[in-house]
């Protein structure tokens, strides 16, 4: 069996491989950067004892600080390039050294606050396309141009999950991302964003009326204030509508049909539907791919690398 862990700003995400599947998956939150009791602290999570591993495989945050053995077993240290981009695209269904059969992990294994994977696809996907661009949505985003077997970091954004839930915490008085979902799902961002219809009155090319023309643009000229349900609303527009866009180019530019994000950011119905918009406004297709399990992407990718 093979160990992947993906050390991150907030999460620290744990996979176990065996004969090239994914049996398990685990997170440990604000478990703070690669250090031996985080290792060890990842291994007690699940249940494991370093002599039942083949290998760890390490990407992430100070990962190359780490020994090359610990317990006995190697300490492999992948490039978070290529752990992004082999992840996401083997969860995908795109490419991985051997099939994959994720399946649901028990209460046990995932703390309250880690959302539940979605048990499908969102979009149906041929498994012997090999390249796509793999946006790695996490605290902050990653994108990386993965092509027949290479794996290139060629943008990103400070734009992410921090971003959330930093301006969470100053406008909404929370810093939970589920609150600040449940929040958006009953507000609107019409609310605290100024449109097209708004700002010139309609459309322009293929975008239409409704489409955003300024975040926020409406908090500032407006006499009253916006509820906390529009603002958290507001607040996923801004960073789905900058991720989607970067991605969008991004994928433009390398000649990439395909796009698919994963990462724990889009665990959130209000991140996906902000992303979602950005495709439909734009009238791109096909439309960006979320797999199952995508908040274990890197680490996965770690463990196949290996």
């Amino acid at each position: 069996m093979k160990l992947g862990i993906d050390f991150g700003l907030t999460n620290t995400d744990v996979v176990l491989v065996e004969d090239g599947r994914m049996v398990r998956q685990w997170t440990l939150h604000h478990a703070g950067p690669a250090r031996l009791e985080v290792l060890e602290h990842a291994l007690e999570a699940g249940g494991l004892a370093a002599a039942q591993l083949s290998a760890i495989a390490t990407t992430g945050g100070l990962h190359r600080t780490l020994p090359d053995r610990f317990g006995g077993v190697p300490v492999h240290k992948v490039g978070e390039a290529e752990a992004i981009g082999r992840g996401g695209l083997a969860l995908a269904g795109m490419a991985a050294p051997r099939e994959l059969e994720p399946r649901t992990a028990t209460p046990q294994e995932l703390e309250p606050r880690t959302a539940t994977p979605r048990n499908e696809p969102r979009t149906a996907t041929p498994r012997n396309l090999v390249r796509a661009l793999v946006v790695s949505a996490g605290t902050g985003t990653a994108m990386i141009a993965a092509r027949d077997g290479s794996f290139e970091h060629v943008t990103g954004s400070a734009v992410g999950g921090g971003t959330l839930l930093g301006l969470g915490r100053l406008l909404l008085g929370t810093a939970d991302p589920l609150e600040i979902a449940r929040l958006a799902k009953a507000g609107d961002p019409g609310g605290v964003d100024s449109t097209l219809a708004d700002a010139i009155g309609g459309g322009i090319g293929h975008l239409p009326a409704s489409a955003t023309a300024v975040n926020f643009g409406r908090v500032a000229t407006s006499d009253r204030l916006p509820s906390r349900e529009d603002l958290a609303a507001g607040l996923f527009t801004v960073v789905g509508q900058v991720i989607g866009v970067i991605a969008l180019n991004a994928a433009k530019a390398h000649g990439l049909e395909r796009i698919v994000v994963v990462g724990h950011l889009p665990d959130l119905e209000p991140l996906q539907e902000a992303l979602e918009r950005v495709w439909q406004f734009y009238l791109v297709e096909p439309r960006p791919l979320i797999p199952p399990y995508s908040g274990w992407a890197t680490a996965l990718g770690a463990a196949l690398s290996v």
